[in-house]
């Protein structure tokens, strides 16, 4: 269980709002910490788990360009990133928006991780579980009720 409070992801607004985390937050990769932070932002959506976002210099996994991009109609466009760290790579498993909209610009440079990629992340003390789906990049913990989308017949809610 969490420390953390209840809250339902059909609460959260839209467009999302973007809150600063008071929880340590630390992703995991072979046994090593990939990215480790106390200065750490959330993105709170409708229908989503909050996506975590680290600042670049609390990244110590080495991050190289990946293929592909997309855009979010709230952040602008985002770049992903393999992540490489005790040598073994995490392909894609990173993002970034490195210009995103001014309602998110606390957030341009820092960077995301897919839960499901890496070995293990956590928002303080809590292992969490990937946002259901392949494409989404929240981050499940235990204090969270209703349905996050991302699972078949939810893609589009």
């Amino acid at each position: 269980m969490t420390d953390l409070p209840i809250e339902n992801v059909q609460d959260y607004p839209r467009p999302p709002a973007l809150e600063k985390v008071p929880q340590r937050l630390v992703a995991r990769l072979v046994g090593q910490i990939a990215a480790d932070t106390s200065a750490g932002y959330r993105v709170l959506e409708t229908h989503h788990a909050p996506t975590y976002y680290f600042p670049r210099e609390d990244v110590v996994a080495r991050l190289e360009p990946a293929a592909g991009k997309s855009f979010c109609e709230w952040k602008g466009a985002a770049r992903y990133f393999d992540v490489t760290i005790g040598g073994a790579t995490a392909r894609r498993a990173a993002w970034a928006y490195d210009s995103p909209s001014a309602s998110f610009a606390p957030i341009a440079g820092f960077v995301a991780f897919y839960a499901g990629l890496m070995e293990a992340c956590f928002v303080g003390d809590e292992k969490v579980l990937p946002q259901p789906g392949s494409f989404y990049g929240g981050w499940v913990t235990s204090n969270l009720e209703g349905i996050p989308k991302g699972a078949r017949g939810t893609e589009h809610w």
